[in-house]
């Protein structure tokens, strides 16, 4: 691994790291944000902040690293990478001001300036995935989410297309491939406005949350949960019935969710049929790890997993046909996105961080001194006080903000926001102390043998 292969996943990391900071400061100094209904430009402003900046930066970062050690290749292009890198942080600040201000031409923008860079990085990843030696679960899921990703971001354009108005640009004459843009804007917004914009906007939400980052966590820990514990999968089939079951739900939830159709609790149902068989395949893994004790970053991971339980209760129930709109389900609403995003998916991410930056720096610093100083182990590199600390402040957070967004309680979202602030602090430390080596390495002389020790006269 070159040097540049690991500063481009830390890149990416500390960008995803800076937005969950601002995030979680934004949701204590403004409760309102999950306390009321989720329909309005500051919530939204603030959950692309979440889902582009923090978990989507993460998440395309440690792709670059983990997708070809999972698959056994070579990235296909870090150069690639490196280009998409600045069209992504470009695109993911310039949509959440534009939302925050509610301004749909600079939205617009942006949104097209992201979705390039989504290109690049789906590009990027297909290339890498024709390049692997042998097809296997986790590279099938990998696929699975990237067309999702795909999809995702352009429901998203077309959703913000259909709050545009093009006639004003056309009049203008601008340029052929100018105007064929506005006019492809045009006709997706034109489309995307037969449908109620509340249902768009949820079919879209399941697009990226489901589609993309529960299948990457379904798929990827089906690599990394037998590393890290010593274990192996214990049944392909069972994994392979996950993913299936997850890619029929997805789709089937999308229409019916987009149509309004009463055959949603149908595909939520089958979305939490493949949970329940991903749990599991997960538990037969545990259960014949050699590597009886559980760190603090799998236990991070792990109890994401757990929460996957009342998140399919909530998606069950708000599938539900003609349950009313009323302030309490809207309020469940709120509950169900903000589970999935700041429960499950962060809670993931954080508990692989915890893997997967020590790694990154631990190579990058002292890979090449091996036997010639003595080097730290990984967990030298971070405090696993810290990690305790973090984790039961986080989910203090989850439980306190969970139970005011039902209330509709601004101080007790404003309490747990805040408990959810002191545990990304923790995680912020951390990363602080692993990546003080970079600056100040711990290297310390090797102990000789008694054989070799210099003698005095």
């Amino acid at each position: 691994m070159k040097g540049s292969s690991t500063a481009l996943p830390l890149l990416f990391t500390m960008t995803g790291l800076l937005a969950l900071c601002t995030g979680v400061v934004w949701l204590v100094l403004q409760p309102s944000l999950l306390a009321t209904y989720h329909y309005n430009q500051y919530v939204i402003a603030a959950t692309h902040l979440f889902v582009l900046g923090w978990i989507c930066s993460v998440v395309m970062g440690t792709m670059y690293q983990l997708v070809p050690v999972a698959l056994e290749t070579k990235l296909y292009s870090e150069k690639l990478a490196s280009v998409q890198f600045v069209f992504h942080v470009a695109g993911f600040v310039g949509m959440v001001w534009s939302f925050r201000v509610w301004h749909m031409t600079q939205l617009a923008h942006f949104g097209s300036t992201f979705a390039v860079g989504v290109g690049l990085f789906v590009y990027n990843m297909a290339r890498t995935l024709r390049r692997a030696p042998r097809w296997n679960i986790t590279a099938t899921a990998v696929t699975a989410a990237l067309v999702w990703l795909s999809l995702a971001v352009t429901a998203g354009l077309s959703i913000a297309a259909a709050k545009c108005d093009y006639a004003s640009a056309l009049e203008s004459s601008p340029p052929a491939l100018v105007a064929a843009l506005l006019h492809g804007f045009q006709a997706a917004g034109g489309f995307v406005a037969h449908f109620d914009p509340v249902s768009a906007m949820h079919a879209h939400a399941h697009l990226g949350g489901v589609g993309c980052f529960t299948m990457l966590i379904v798929g990827v820990s089906y690599k990394l949960i037998p590393m890290f514990t010593l274990g192996e999968l214990q049944s392909r089939r069972r994994a392979a019935w996950s993913i299936a079951l997850l890619n029929i739900g997805l789709a089937g939830s999308f229409v019916t969710i987009l149509l309004r159709s009463p055959l949603k609790p149908a595909f939520a149902l089958t979305v939490v049929a493949a949970l329940a068989v991903y749990g599991r395949e997960i538990a037969a893994i545990l259960r014949a790890r050699k590597r009886r004790a559980l760190d603090w970053g799998i236990k991070y991971f792990l109890t994401a997993i757990v929460l996957m339980l009342p998140m399919s209760v909530l998606a069950v129930v708000l599938s539900w046909p003609g349950l009313p709109l009323s302030t309490f389900t809207g309020q469940l609403e709120n509950l169900y996105g903000f589970l999935g995003l700041i429960g499950v998916i962060t809670l993931a991410i954080m508990g692989m961080l915890y893997k997967i930056i020590p790694f990154l720096v631990w190579f990058a610093r002292y890979s090449r001194q091996i036997g010639r100083t003595r080097v730290p182990a990984l967990a030298d590199l971070y405090s696993a006080r810290l990690q305790a600390l973090g984790y039961w402040a986080y989910l203090a957070g989850l439980a306190a903000t969970s139970g005011a967004i039902v209330l509709s309680n601004e101080t007790g979202v404003r309490i747990g926001a805040g408990c959810l602030a002191l545990g990304v602090a923790t995680l912020a430390l951390n990363v602080g102390k692993m990546l003080a080596h970079f600056f100040k390495p711990a290297l310390r002389p090797s102990a000789l043998p008694a054989s070799l020790t210099p003698k005095t006269a």
